[in-house]
């Protein structure tokens, strides 16, 4: 490290993001400027929910991977293009959704010659599951299964509201469509899915039998007998 004048070291300069703790714009203001470091820590505020949009679209680890890398990549080529008309979240949203729409597309035109585009990875059932993975694995298998059958812009929407509970109204900026287009797409996968999945609605049990009052407690003997109900009393006949 260089020394200054008078046996003195210098410091080197320091990151206006890391010193500053800034809010999502300032830190792809601060990216476009030249920060180094500004871009990575956006990310990493934001990593976990855009990696769980890749996984639930995608349904496959290496590929929701790949598309996540590839659009912030994007995002981090395409920052001067912000122009602040919607939130940075929805913004990067929007370009990992379309990533992995992309690659949605590209696996529906290509023939399944080996049936590898079938494949649900046991690690995917697990993924935001419930508190006992185990549990919840066959369930999930099914429903991401059921799930890869779908259109790409059905998938999309049923991720966002459905699995990751976006509101439909985020749903939409991020999908750059109109609200009441999330609702069709989401009702049409609803419906699609519907025959694919009846299994898992739980069954109806055995119909309980007619519910018989127990006697009052003055209507028992010592001997714990019932006794006829007296005439004349209170007492339905």
């Amino acid at each position: 490290m260089p020394h200054a004048p008078g046996g003195s070291r210098t410091a080197p300069p320091a990151s206006a993001a890391a010193a500053t703790g800034a809010a999502d714009a300032e830190l792809l203001r601060l990216h476009v400027a030249g920060d180094p470091d500004a871009f990575g820590q956006l990310f990493l505020r934001h990593r976990d929910r855009l990696w769980a949009v890749a996984i639930r679209t995608l349904s496959d680890p290496e590929e929701a991977a790949d598309a996540l890398q590839d659009a912030m990549i994007s995002a981090f080529r395409r920052a001067e293009s912000f122009r602040g008309d919607s939130a940075v979240t929805t913004w990067l949203h929007r370009i990992v959704v379309n990533a992995c729409l992309d690659r949605l597309r590209r696996r529906a035109a290509r023939p399944a010659a080996d049936g590898a585009d079938e494949r649900v990875l046991d690690n995917l059932a697990v993924a935001h599951s419930a508190p006992d993975p185990s549990a919840a694995s066959d369930t999930s298998l099914d429903v991401m299964s059921a799930l890869r059958t779908l259109p790409p812009d059905q998938q999309a929407a049923l991720v966002l509201v459905d699995m990751l509970g976006y509101p439909v109204a985020d749903a939409a900026d991020v999908l750059g469509v109109s609200q009441g287009t999330v609702k069709s797409r989401c009702a049409r996968g609803r419906a699609r899915l519907l025959p694919r999945l009846a299994h898992l609605r739980p069954r109806a049990g055995p119909r309980p039998r007619d519910h018989v009052p127990e006697p009052a407690p003055g209507n028992r003997s010592a001997a714990g007998d019932v006794q006829p109900a007296r005439e004349g009393g209170d007492d339905p006949p």
